[in-house]
């Protein structure tokens, strides 16, 4: 009976804990002023994420000391990031990897669900056919996935430049 009732002090224990912080009012508001901030970026399609972690297919993730970023202005892609992975069919040189300036040719924004914002932009560099998935969240934290027709896909993580 002794052991029961230490187990059961133990687990109202551990369930106290795994309860969610209250935010202040001040850190409520702080919030909100963010997530208005990315919704309002994102709404009118002029975006800067600074990178600062990728995730190459065939080898571990590393975070990013330089500075690197993707830019979304309008109906223009400013694509300054790293690419570390297997090249299939690319120029020779290497060409410009994920280093370009290029018109989209088509954005897809699903909107927010969840606390995330999926944007889907497709682009054609010149010399390869780029998808990139933008994943958003109300904090200003994003993901970006990278798929390539010649190269593996690669994965970034950064954060939204707020004003």
């Amino acid at each position: 009976m002794k052991h029961i009732g230490i187990i059961a002090a133990f687990c109202l224990a551990v369930l106290a804990s795994c309860g969610t912080p209250k935010l202040t009012p001040e850190q409520e508001a702080e919030q909100e002023k963010v997530s208005q901030q990315v919704s309002s970026a994102l709404d009118a399609k002029q975006f800067t994420i600074d990178v600062r972690y990728m995730n190459p297919m065939r080898a571990g993730g590393k975070p990013i000391n330089d500075s690197y970023s993707l830019t979304i202005d309008g109906d223009k892609i400013v694509s300054a990031l790293p690419y570390v992975g297997r090249g299939y069919n690319i120029p020779f040189g290497g060409g410009t990897g994920l280093n370009f300036e290029a018109e989209i040719s088509a954005y897809n924004d699903s909107g927010f669900t969840k606390g995330c914002r999926t944007i889907t932009v497709t682009v054609d560099n010149g010399e390869d056919h780029l998808v990139y998935t933008i994943k958003v969240f109300n904090n200003g934290t994003a993901d970006i996935h990278v798929d390539s027709r010649i190269r593996d896909s690669i994965s970034f993580r950064g954060d939204l430049v707020l004003e």
